[in-house]
């Protein structure tokens, strides 16, 4: 690594002292300095393009070029004549002005190349041809280079710190939703031109009279020969691994049509490689590009989630055995009419292994009740888990957007998904033995979206959007404990026998055999009517009437099986926090609530500075009914929001948001009876919970400066929640019950983050932060305690950008999280150094390989986990149809990836067990 570094040192100061600098003001015939002017030197030795430079306000440009060299110099901005010039550079720095005249000519000079990057207003135009050098295969390794542009760690994009909502391809949406189907699959060969759409606005007649800052779009523009042809490729692959896993085995079709009038895409993926675009947590995430209504509102409502957990990544899996396909079409009948949608089929196999340890938060003894509340705590806990997860997912959309003229457009989108979920897990633990474990369900869900918009006249819009969510969910849960039925009366029984016996069941039994039947019915429409009143050219006024209501119905039950087969409906010796007994049962939970809302908000912009104050009204009902009683709260609620926005340059603003925000929980919090959200983990609900409060502050800084290449951003957050909902958690053994209430006390989130990139030549350094500190407080044995964390993260980055030479990015990552649970002080420091290389060679062969060296350290002990990948390909040209490929991931063929963490009631140490080395020979045909 250090070897490496020197070398790219030596190659940077190489670059560096054989450069001149050539300096100079851009101005038109009347001697006004132009702004975002195009300065393109092209080497007339190579023909290739050696620099190029944006101007700054001033019209200042700056070019950085060869010693003794001959370029020929292209000056150009839209409206007037390009001007052209040929130079010869020596052994000193150059100044030179030049002056643009208006372009009266119809054949003016044509352009030989295109600036790398341009800026049109809010839209900032990568060519995609600037930053590649041959060894990119996919839209991800041409994203990876673009200036400003970052795929993170979970492959979704983000533009300067903000997350990229939507990607569509020659303006057509692209399986609206999620990204990572496009910059996985979309070959970099078909891209021509990347537009990163800022201030996005997805309906063209609220463009002017909303602030859009936070929305983010990218549109690829492809190349001239993949229009109104089938483009795309083929892979299909074999390789070998340890003993005893199966042959490998890979095939991914991924074809594309595009045309004025429709497009059609496809991708498939058959694999046991564990390679995939989706995980099962992403498809369950999808939401298609639906947004509520209600999101700006000041409500939120927690329907919550009763599906399988799934792994977020898919690296944490030994053995991974996938299935995809995928359909992706738009087709315009006429101007007027668009219609789309998508389809999506995933099915995957999943085997898991992962050894923990757990280190329990201490309680201390309160010398005011005759309980010794220390005595209670959880042993400290050692757990060897494998498991196997099966899943079949299925999601469609359907929309259509008609727009009969510039005044009108109404949308319709409808989401359908279901999925046939199961996960078993073998559970060995230090402390209650071993236990075998099955989730199942089977939900589906309907998601409808309807969408009008009209503008009456100059001064008068008018907006109206509703969605409606039709949801069922039927988790079903058995646990299978082994037990000693004769020592139950002992002192030292079984670590799962206390539990048992306030649950109700039979303990005279070798095994408990529980089990949970639920069922979640969730039915909620979110409408507003918006008006939009344009006073003037500098200000709007926006009346918004809405309105939420939702409705919930659960139900639950425990059972038992006993030795013999029969049934045991138990009755639990367990009481609520009034002391009430609680049931086995929750039977037709019923869970109403309604917020109707009015909202205003002026916009007004003088100078650089626009300000949008506003403030909704809310008339809120809630209730639920079970056990025969009605527990209703009905009140009045003013919610305040702001947001100011300085705009100093076209590229550079400074944004402060302020809003209160009511959260309102889901039914399974309030359903008063027991639920198992698994063996060792038991929740009872709280009937008479209400909404949270949260104050959310939020500043932040952007700056795109194309003159020096720099992109600056930082985003400083702040929230206060009160009357949070909080857990009343109390163990016994490592098992712990669970209730809720709204906690008197407050708990606070800080965070900044931030990024600085510049680019020097053929060099790209980034350097991110990131802070983060949170108050949390937290009742244990019926103690409060205050959870305190900090952390703190860098990550220092250099890429070279090369056309020719092989290319090197190195990374070094650093965090440190300090937590304070009371008597649990401890501290986490990961250091993460990696490098990644890639070469094109001879123009027919690519090199690409990555390497990460991860040492995680918890209070004091380090342990060592190395990751090692690399791919060599072979095409006989960049236009070739066929490519060969060798790949190998885990080079090193480590076991297993370490983690450590700290949860609410716990610190933990993690070993998560990988696929083994894997070996592929892969043959792809591009079309």
């Amino acid at each position: 690594m250090k070897n490496i570094l020197m070398l790219l040192c030596l190659v940077v100061a190489g670059n560096t002292f054989a450069q001149i600098k050539m300096q100079g003001v851009v101005k038109d015939s009347i001697g006004t300095p132009l702004e975002l002017a195009n300065v393109i030197a092209i080497n007339q030795e190579t023909n290739g393009l050696e620099s190029y430079a944006v101007t700054n306000d001033k019209g200042k440009y700056i070019l950085s070029l060869g010693k003794n060299g001959k370029y020929k110099l292209q000056v150009s901005y839209i409206g007037l004549s390009t001007y052209e010039e040929i130079i010869t550079t020596a052994e000193t720095d150059i100044t030179k002005d030049f002056t643009l005249l208006p372009d009266t000519a119809l054949d003016a000079v044509e352009l030989t190349y295109e600036m790398p990057v341009t800026i049109k207003g809010d839209t900032l135009i990568y060519n995609a041809d600037s930053f590649k050098n041959g060894s990119e295969r996919k839209l991800e390794d041409v994203l990876a280079k673009l200036p400003g542009v970052e795929i993170n760690a979970d492959g979704q994009i983000e533009v300067e710190g903000k997350a990229v909502s939507k990607i569509m391809v020659e303006g057509k949406d692209f399986f609206d939703g999620d990204t990572k189907l496009a910059t996985k699959n979309i070959p970099s060969n078909a891209v021509d031109k990347v537009q990163v759409l800022r201030n996005y606005a997805e309906v063209g007649q609220l463009s002017g009279v909303q602030n859009n800052q936070d929305n983010v779009a990218i549109n690829i523009k492809l190349k001239e020969g993949k229009k109104n042809f089938w483009f795309g490729d083929v892979t299909a692959g074999a390789g070998a691994a340890p003993s005893p896993n199966d042959e490998l085995y890979l095939l991914q079709p991924k074809l594309f049509y595009y045309s004025p009038k429709y497009s059609i895409n496809i991708i498939g993926d058959m694999n046991n490689i564990g390679e995939v675009a989706l995980t099962n947590r992403d498809i369950r995430g999808f939401g298609g590009g639906f947004r509520l209504p209600s999101r700006t509102s000041g409500t939120n409502i927690n329907l919550g989630d009763n599906g399988l957990g799934g792994l977020t990544n898919i690296a944490n899996a030994q053995e991974v055995v996938t299935k995809l396909a995928s359909a992706n079409f738009s087709y315009s009948p006429n101007k007027a009419l668009d219609l789309s949608g998508f389809l999506i089929y995933n099915s995957s196999r999943l085997r898991t292994r992962e050894e923990t340890f757990f280190d329990y938060i201490e309680v201390e003894d309160d010398p005011s009740t005759p309980i010794d509340e220390s005595t209670t705590i959880p042993p400290d806990e050692a757990t060897v888990s494998t498991g196997r997860e099966a899943t079949n997912q299925f999601v469609t959309k359907l929309s259509a957007s008609y727009k009969p003229n510039v005044n009108n457009q109404l949308d319709y989108d409808v989401l359908a998904r279901t999925s046939d979920d199961e996960e078993r897990q073998n559970l060995f633990s230090s402390i209650v033995g071993n236990t075998n474990q099955l989730d199942q369900v089977n939900p589906f869900s309907i998601n409808q979206n309807l969408n009008y918009y009209y503008t009456l006249n100059e001064t008068n819009i008018f907006a109206f959007e509703a969605q409606h969510l039709i949801r069922d969910e039927d988790p079903f849960y058995n646990a299978l404990l082994g037990n000693d039925p004769t020592n139950n009366t002992d002192p030292d029984n079984d670590a799962f026998d206390n539990t048992a016996s306030g649950l109700g069941l039979d303990l005279d039994q070798f095994s408990y055999d529980i089990n949970q039947e639920r069922r979640v019915k969730t039915n909620q429409l979110d409408a507003k009517l918006d008006y939009f009143n344009i006073l003037n050219s500098k200000s709007n006024i926006n009346l918004t009437l809405g309105t939420i209501f939702s409705n919930q119905k659960f139900n639950s039950n425990i059972f038992q099986f006993l030795d013999d087969g029969t049934r045991l409906d138990p009755i639990p010796n367990v009481t609520d926090l009034e002391g009430n007994a609680l049931s086995a049962f929750n039977d037709d939970v019923e869970y109403r609530f309604s917020d109707v809302y009015l909202g205003v908000h002026y916009r007004f912009k003088t100078g650089k500075l626009t300000i949008t104050p506003g403030v909704s009204f809310h008339a809120y009902s809630n209730q639920n009914t079970q056990n025969g009683d009605t527990f209703k709260d009905n009140f009045f609620n003013v919610l305040p929001d702001f947001e100011a926005r300085i705009q100093f340059k076209k590229s550079e603003a400074l944004q402060f948001n302020y809003n209160m925000t009511n959260t309102f929980t889901d039914v399974t919090n309030i359903a008063e009876g027991l639920v198992l959200n698994n063996f060792n983990s038991i929740q009872f609900g709280n009937p008479e919970l209400v909404n949270a409060l949260s104050h959310n502050f939020r500043l932040f800084y952007s700056s795109f400066n194309l003159f020096n290449y720099t992109n600056v951003f930082a985003s400083l957050n702040y929230t206060r929640n009160e009357d949070q909902i909080r857990s009343l958690t109390n163990f016994e053994s490592v098992i712990r019950t669970s209730s809720f209430f709204n906690s008197q006390f407050a708990d606070e989130n800080a965070s900044l983050f931030g990024r600085v990139e510049r680019t020097f030549g053929k060099i790209r350094a980034r350097f991110g932060t990131n802070f983060n500190y949170s108050k949390l407080n937290q009742f244990i044995q019926g103690r409060q305690t205050l959870n305190e964390r900090f952390t703190q993260t860098y990550t220092p980055e250099l890429r070279t950008n090369f056309r020719e030479a092989p290319n090197v990015r190195l990374r070094y990552r650093f965090s440190e999280t300090n937590n304070d649970q009371g008597n649990n002080i401890t501290k986490f420091i990961t250091r993460a150094p990696s490098i990644e290389f890639d070469a094109y060679i001879w123009d027919a062969l690519t090199f690409v390989t990555e390497f990460t060296y991860n040492e995680q350290e918890n209070n004091g002990q380090t342990q060592v986990f190395k990751t090692w990948d690399a791919s060599l390909r072979y095409r006989k040209d960049r236009d070739a149809k066929w490519e060969y490929s060798l790949r190998a991931s885990n080079l090193l063929d480590i076991d297993s990836n370490i983690s450590n963490g700290a949860g609410n009631i716990s610190v933990f140490n993690s070993e998560t067990f990988i696929q083994p080395r894997f070996i592929t020979f892969r043959l792809t045909y591009t079309l």
